[in-house]
């Protein structure tokens, strides 16, 4: 007969084993939750990521202030080693200068995120006063590009949100448009009028940009502006200059006089010159000022062969 299984001597011999917390499973917390430092990442970005963070892995009960289950009962250790842990995250997620306001020996993670949130939402009225000001005094030209500044108004906007003092996506857009250039009044005078949305907003003002990038980029620079001026032909305002030495050094000097009478200038010891360019039709006085070309020396016929 086959040997019968006893459930309570297997319940003896494999005794049921709790799971392995998710939260033991995090190697390196930077990877999740930026660096809170008040510059880059502002207060109310880290506490989003932050709480985002500790929902998915299930200790938002540290986070919130919920209450700690009793000393005397085997809950609490388990919960102890968990909240450490959650601890190690806040200290982990900020500066060295935020660090060593908040860092304590004996605290929980909830006390830990009432220190930071205090350096950061304290005097809410003259901390808001300050932030109202900073989206006032923001341009474009300020900021490395166009990211940066939507960026940096977004994070003001969250600022003010953290402080009590939110503002909607209209005023966050006038203070986008406040802030640009001249080169973007066409798209500046349709956000004011049509007041989109903060993301609609972002998406026109990035096609313009990328509208104005690609007409700069076809525009000849005025390097190449001059360059294409200099090469325009001698006209009748603008005469080439004379035959010297340095162009027919093996010329007689009589030689050169007539290479001046051919290039068109009028000769003052021959009274047989050409006459008068303004009493001629327009067709021959553009025959008689051809452009100037490269002119070439033939030598007379007793020289020697080169």
């Amino acid at each position: 007969m086959g040997d019968k299984i006893d459930p309570q001597n297997s319940a003896t011999t494999d005794p049921k084993q709790q799971p392995l917390h998710p939260v033991y499973t995090v190697t390196n917390i930077q990877h999740k939750v930026r660096v809170l430092d008040g510059v880059k990442v502002s207060y109310s970005s880290w506490v989003k990521l932050f709480l985002l963070h500790a929902k998915g892995y299930d200790v938002l009960c540290h986070v919130d202030g919920s209450p700690a289950p009793d000393k005397d009962t085997p809950e609490f250790l388990a919960w102890e080693k968990i909240d450490a842990v959650v601890l190690q995250w806040i200290y982990g997620t900020l500066s060295d200068e935020l660090l060593a306001r908040v860092l304590n020996d004996a605290s929980t993670t909830h006390e830990a995120r009432q220190r930071v949130k205090r350096l950061f939402v304290n005097n809410k009225g003259s901390r808001a006063q300050a932030l109202q000001h900073e989206p006032t005094n923001l341009t474009l030209a300020s900021m490395p590009n166009l990211e940066s500044y939507c960026q940096k108004i977004r994070d003001l906007s969250d600022q003010l949100a953290a402080v009590d003092y939110p503002m909607n996506d209209s005023q966050r857009v006038l203070h986008l448009v406040h802030g640009l250039p001249k080169e973007y009044d066409t798209i500046a005078s349709i956000l004011n009028q049509s007041l989109l949305t903060w993301e609609d907003a972002i998406d026109q003002l990035q096609s313009e940009a990328r509208r104005i990038a690609t007409r700069e980029a076809v525009t000849p620079t005025p390097m190449v502006a001059a360059a294409i001026t200099n090469t325009t032909p001698p006209s009748r305002d603008h005469p080439p200059p004379p035959v010297t030495t340095q162009d027919y050094p093996n010329q007689r000097p009589s030689q050169r006089r007539n290479n001046n009478n051919r290039s068109g200038r009028p000769n003052s010891n021959n009274q047989r010159g050409p006459t008068s360019s303004h009493n001629r039709p327009a067709a021959h006085q553009a025959q008689f000022y051809p452009p100037m070309a490269q002119q070439q020396f033939y030598p007379p016929y007793w020289a020697p062969p080169y």
